[in-house]
């Protein structure tokens, strides 16, 4: 009866043992998520600039150093991790011009505020000659010439103008 017992605990515990290792290789199945495709690749690639060439987005830069930054972000995404993780593990390589859209901090703050400030200040002035064009100014000389006013005694370019004239009248 010992026997049958103990042969009874074997293949209990060596069906346990065969219940934990089938746990271990469907978890470790489940635990694998399916190779990113290529649509979630250049979600992500789109948002960035290629660290070598200039101005060019990493989803569509044709060097084979953009192409293996592809495939890094495709293991990166299949790891589990983040689209910002992503972002910030290629800003630590390779600094902010990587980026897209310059972060909002330190001096990349200006690149949001300065532009609406910069055309607020110009609706301003337009406001500002639109008006002045509009109210009459104000003359500081009276619109019309009191010439009595003026005595060719006390103006000596007065005098020689008035000279000349007579001059001319007379024929000389």
């Amino acid at each position: 009866m010992s026997r049958t017992i103990s042969a009874l605990w074997i293949g209990f515990l060596g069906f346990l043992l065969g219940l934990v290792m089938a746990w271990i290789a469907v978890g470790s199945v489940w635990a694998q998520q399916p190779t990113p495709s290529d649509d979630e690749v250049n979600a992500i690639a789109k948002t960035m600039y290629c660290p070598v060439c200039e101005n060019v987005p990493l989803d569509v830069c044709p060097t084979q150093a953009c192409a293996q930054w592809r495939e890094l972000i495709r293991q990166k995404l299949a790891e589990g991790w983040t689209e910002q993780q992503i972002k910030d593990y290629f800003v630590a390589q390779y600094g902010d011009r990587v980026l897209g859209e310059p972060p909002r901090r330190g001096l990349h703050w200006l690149v949001y505020v300065l532009p609406p400030l910069s055309f607020l200040a110009g609706m301003l002035i337009l406001i500002n000659v639109f008006r002045s064009m509009r109210q009459p100014k104000a003359t500081a000389t009276p619109s019309h010439l009191d010439l009595s006013a003026l005595s060719s005694a006390d103006d000596p370019y007065l005098q020689q103008l008035e000279e000349e004239l007579r001059r001319r009248e007379r024929g000389d």
